[in-house]
C-alpha cells in the first residue's frame, strides 16, 4: 500500500512510523524547507498525561499513559524517566492543594524531599507533588531522530512541497495543524522562551502554580532550559508579546533567582490546532484520513493517535478490496 502524509510535524512523523511499521510505502511531504519551524518544534516534550489531567479531559490520561513506552520503544535513548515535579510558593498553597484534587498518581513531598530530587531547589519550597511515572523528551532531537530512523525504513521525504500530485497513492492522511481546511479547528496560541544558565540545574521538568500565570521549565541539553508556555485564544501567530515574556521570566525568576542573569537564546510562538474540547480526532472524510487537534498535547497523544489513523487506513483498504472483489464476482457471474 502506498500512502501519502501530509505534514512533518508530530503527528505526521508518528503516523509514517507507524504505517512504516506495517510495511506500508510512506511519502511525507512538508511545505516547509525542512523540519522545524511549526508548532511541535518549540512543544517542551512533556510526557505527562497526569499532570495535564489537571486541565484536560480523562482521556488525555487514557490515550497519553503509554507514550512514554512507545517513544522508548521508536527512539531508545531519548525519553528521560525522571517524573515531574509541581510546586507553589506558601503563598498559593490553595493553587497545589486544588492541582493535587485534580490529578492522582502522585505524592505529596516536603521541603527535605523536594531539595533531594532538585537540590538547586533547596530551600525554596515547603511542598510539592511528585509524578514519579512521568517523562519527558528534547521535541526538536526527536523529530531528527525519527526522520533518520523513516528515511532508513524506506519512507520518502519531500520538504518545501505544497500541494503534491495524489496520484499513484493508495490513501492520503492530513497532519498538516492548523493549515489543515477543517473548519471545526481553532488556533491556540503558544509561546515559549529558551533560557541558558550555568547557575541552575535541574534534572526534570518543573511545573511552577500561579493562579494568573503557571509556568513549566524543563531541562534541556548544555545548560538550557525551555520556559512555557501560553494558552491564548487567537489565530495571531506573530512573534511572543512583551507581557507573555515577563510573566515567563518573573516567573522562572521566582523558580530560582538565578534564572534573572540567564541568557536569553531563543523565545517563540506557534498556533496550536484545537477541536472545541481540546482533544484529538482521526478522521475519514471523503478518502482522506484526517490527523488533527492536539491543543498542547502533541508529543503525548500523537502516538496513540498514529495507531489509530494506522489502523483506519487498513481497514478501510481491505474493506475497499472486499468491495472490489465482490464487483468482480459480480461482473464475472
Amino acid at each position: 500500500m502506498r500512502v501519502l502524509v501530509k505534514g512533518a510535524g508530530v503527528a505526521g512523523l508518528t503516523v509514517a512510523h507507524e504505517l512504516a511499521r506495517r510495511k506500508a510505502a510512506v511519502t511525507v511531504t512538508e511545505i516547509r524547507a525542512g523540519i522545524g519551524g511549526n508548532a511541535s518544534w518549540l512543544a517542551g516534550g512533556m510526557l505527562a498525561p497526569w499532570c495535564e489531567r489537571e486541565s484536560a479531559e480523562e482521556a488525555v490520561v487514557t490515550l497519553g499513559r503509554d507514550a512514554a513506552d512507545w517513544w522508548s520503544a521508536a527512539l531508545p535513548g531519548h525519553v528521560k524517566r525522571a517524573g515531574t515535579l509541581v510546586v507553589a510558593h506558601p503563598r498559593e498553597a490553595s493553587e497545589l492543594k486544588r492541582f493535587s484534587q485534580r490529578t492522582e498518581n502522585h505524592r505529596w513531598l516536603a521541603e527535605d524531599a523536594i531539595a533531594e530530587l532538585e537540590p538547586d531547589l533547596a530551600d525554596r519550597f515547603r511542598q510539592g507533588l511528585f509524578f514519579a511515572e512521568e517523562a519527558h523528551l528534547d521535541p526538536r532531537r526527536a523529530m531528527e531522530a525519527l526522520v533518520e530512523k523513516l528515511s532508513a525504513m524506506g519512507v520518502t521525504f519531500l520538504f518545501g512541497v505544497g500541494q503534491p500530485a495524489l496520484s499513484g497513492f493508495d490513501r492520503v492522511i492530513d497532519c498538516t495543524g492548523i493549515a489543515a481546511q477543517d473548519l471545526d479547528l481553532r488556533g491556540v496560541r503558544g509561546e515559549m522562551l529558551v533560557l541558558r544558565t550555568c547557575d541552575v540545574g535541574l534534572a526534570r521538568p518543573v511545573r511552577l502554580l500561579h493562579p494568573r500565570h503557571p509556568i513549566y521549565v524543563v531541562p534541556r541539553a548544555d545548560h538550557h532550559f525551555m520556559v512555557g508556555a501560553t494558552m491564548i485564544e487567537s489565530d495571531n501567530d506573530g512573534p511572543i508579546t512583551a507581557r507573555s515574556a515577563m510573566e515567563f521570566l518573573n516567573a522562572a525568576y521566582a523558580l530560582h533567582p538565578a534564572f534573572g542573569e540567564a541568557e536569553i537564546t531563543e523565545t517563540g510562538a506557534a498556533l496550536r490546532p484545537a477541536y472545541r474540547d481540546n482533544l484529538p480526532r482521526v478522521r475519514l472524510r471523503e478518502g482522506t484520513v484526517t490527523v488533527n487537534g492536539f491543543h498542547r498535547h502533541g508529543f503525548l497523544l500523537a502516538p496513540a493517535m498514529a495507531k489509530q489513523a494506522a489502523e483506519l487506513v487498513f481497514a478501510s483498504a481491505s474493506n475497499t478490496e472486499s468491495e472490489h472483489e465482490a464487483d468482480r464476482q459480480r461482473r464475472s457471474a
